[in-house]
């Protein structure tokens, strides 16, 4: 059913209809006059707008009745509407009314009712007759009805967001889309850079069209800087599985840490700690992680390595690389730095040497 603002529009639209089906067949005596068109507006509500609506019911079903100038008098139409609605204000002419109401002052004969009977049949459109009066008188009454009754409902007040957003969670916590995910930063970033990427490419073609040199030197240009990049990541990738692939001899250089067993290193540093000598427990245990690490071919042996050069060997996912991290931070302070080492110092890096050991097992 259409809105209340729908109607409006079509009442404002129905007196170039009316005037229009009616002009053909009516003498320039029966068009209504400018007094007749031109009516001012009146201020109404919605509930005055569908009682003049009804009260313009009766005076056409008493014009299709009378058929005389006191039955169809064109004042009896009365002002113009202008409803207010919760937003703004909608005219609502009855021009179109009045010129019926004229127009029906006389009776129709049966030149009016006849229909054209020379209409080709391979002709596009057929030509037809003006409709007679009391068809009309017929519609308006049909049309005003539809009219009253679509005013007088009530209407419900406009969806506040609250209320869109109430009811979007509750159809959101349905079994339906129950699996349903909120879009992550990542998803976000992902469609933010599809966007920027097909602006981009929709730009170069736009400037293609005015500069050709132009566009194809920004498209290869960004192709140039994938390729680039590609091999760039490429480069890194092989040269962190080379360090990663050692060859399967089984005998570490002399000089490397795991050419001394992990347990050594381990039972060095507990005797050294048994000592009080935390700055060198702290310096064997260090070592231990690290033979262990080695041992397990993480990265080929060779002792002339710093702890800094360890760390970069390892990747980035690895979850060993945080506590190899903090051991080496403790181990630098204290063996190169000249930091004294105490007993909570030892602890510390025991319990990190102990989880990069035990957890290399898996």
């Amino acid at each position: 059913m259409p809105s209340l603002q729908q109607l409006i529009k079509w009442h404002c639209c129905l007196l170039g209809f009316g005037i229009a089906t009616m002009a053909p067949s009516q003498p320039a005596t029966v068009q209504a006059s400018a007094s007749v068109q031109s009516v001012a507006l009146r201020e109404v509500s919605q509930a005055d707008y569908a009682s003049h609506l009804n009260a313009l019911v009766s005076v056409v079903d008493a014009c299709a009745r009378g058929r005389n100038k006191t039955s169809c008098d064109p004042a009896l139409v009365g002002p113009d509407d202008q409803v207010a609605l919760a937003t703004e204000r909608r005219p609502v002419r009855y021009g179109w009314l009045r010129s019926l109401l004229e127009r029906a002052q006389a009776k129709d004969n049966a030149a009016q009712r006849a229909e054209d009977v020379g209409a080709s049949s391979a002709s596009f459109s057929a030509r037809r007759s003006t409709p007679a009066t009391t068809e009309l008188l017929q519609e308006a009454h049909a049309r005003l009805a539809a009219d009253q009754a679509q005013a007088e409902q009530t209407f419900q007040p406009a969806v506040t967001h609250a209320q869109a957003h109430a009811a979007l969670q509750q159809i959101l916590a349905g079994d339906a889309y129950r699996g349903l995910k909120s879009a992550t930063r990542r998803n976000a970033l992902m469609e933010w850079l599809n966007q920027w990427l097909n602006g981009l490419f929709s730009q170069a073609d736009a400037m293609r069209l005015h500069s050709p040199w132009l566009g194809r030197a920004l498209v290869w240009g960004f192709i140039l800087a994938i390729c680039v990049a590609l091999a760039w990541r490429m480069l890194q990738l092989e040269r962190r599985w080379r360090m990663q692939l050692v060859p399967g001899d089984p005998i570490p250089a002399r000089d490397a840490a795991s050419a001394r067993g992990w347990q050594h290193w381990l039972d060095d540093a507990r005797q050294a700690a048994g000592k009080a000598q935390w700055r060198e427990a702290l310096h064997f245990m260090y070592w231990a992680a690290i033979a262990r690490l080695e041992s397990r071919r993480l990265w080929p042996a060779d002792r002339a390595r710093t702890p800094r050069e360890y760390l970069a060997l390892m990747d980035d996912a690895d979850p060993r690389k945080g506590k190899l991290a903090m051991l080496s931070g403790a181990f630098e302070r204290t063996w190169y730095g000249g930091r004294p080492a105490a007993e909570d110092d030892y602890h510390r890096a025991e319990q990190l040497a102990r989880a990069l050991i035990e957890g290399d097992a898996r």
